[in-house]
């Protein structure tokens, strides 16, 4: 697959790696939402994604000949599509969605896993969303998976072997912002792959607080999508996650309860 042009400021020894491959943007994007195609295509650019979440079941990406094809306009060539289980509600939902992507992307094994529990909150199903990421895993796939922003869980799905685990950060489409950050951090501080906030970001200062906090990348599409100037909220969004990942390898300064005056006052003239 041909990667993406990275942004000019880009650093090449900070890739994202996932399952191996690596990837200069660190903001990924969905594409539902959007008022057409190709308002889907133009945001997608101006973010600089290079992966791209695709719901297998509400988006045509082949199995509707007759129908406009997502592909078109994001082709595989260009982008690393992500299939997703987005309205799936039980493992085998999940599983059966997910292996008929992998025969409509001839073999493709990176898969995003999405199993709710709950209709109004959208809040994943954690027992079906383990049996799945175990069935998946055995299976061959790749397996990147929403969850819930539990410690405990997430370390758990690390150990049946997802590829990344991607906490969300306020229910799906609330554009909440970061709401439990200590969570996100003892995340972050025991795993050993990549940590992806996945839902609740709702402008670009929210997508800067979760790279600053030390996550490798945010998924994101309401926030864009549901913008009033979509492509605008895209190049945003792609410079806040640039901006908030080089504040975090920066180091910021550490607070205090008094000033500490930017010119120090010892030695001054006269």
């Amino acid at each position: 697959m041909a990667e993406t042009t990275p942004p000019a400021d880009a650093d090449a020894d900070d890739d994202l790696v996932i399952a191996g491959r690596r990837y200069h943007s660190r903001l990924l994007t969905g594409t539902g939402k959007y008022a057409d195609l190709e308002e889907t295509r133009a945001a997608t650019q101006a973010a600089g994604a290079q992966i791209v979440t695709i719901a297998i079941r509400r988006s045509n990406i082949g199995q509707d000949p007759d129908q406009p094809n997502l592909l078109d306009v994001l082709p595989p060539e260009r982008y690393t599509i992500l299939p997703n289980t987005a309205g799936c509600y039980s493992a085998d939902e999940a599983v059966r969605t997910l292996r008929l992507a992998r025969e409509l992307l001839d073999g493709h094994s990176l898969v995003k896993l999405e199993v709710l529990g709950d209709r109004r909150t959208l809040y994943p199903d954690v027992v079906q969303t383990l049996k799945a990421t175990e069935i998946l895993v055995r299976d061959g796939f790749q397996v990147m998976v929403y969850c819930s922003d539990d410690p405990v869980l997430a370390r758990q799905y690390e150990e049946l072997g997802a590829v990344a685990v991607m906490p969300l950060a306020a229910p799906i489409g609330s554009g909440l912002g970061i709401q439990n950050r200590w969570n996100l951090l003892e995340i972050i501080d025991n795993a050993k792959v990549p940590i992806i906030v996945d839902a609740g970001v709702g402008t670009a200062s929210d997508a800067a607080i979760a790279m600053e906090l030390g996550c490798d990348g945010v998924l994101m599409n309401t926030a864009i999508a549901g913008a009033r100037e979509p492509v605008r909220m895209a190049r945003a969004m792609c410079l806040a996650v640039q901006a908030g990942r080089d504040a975090f390898l920066a180091g910021r300064i550490p607070r205090l309860r008094h000033a500490n005056a930017s010119s120090p006052i010892d030695g001054l003239i006269g």
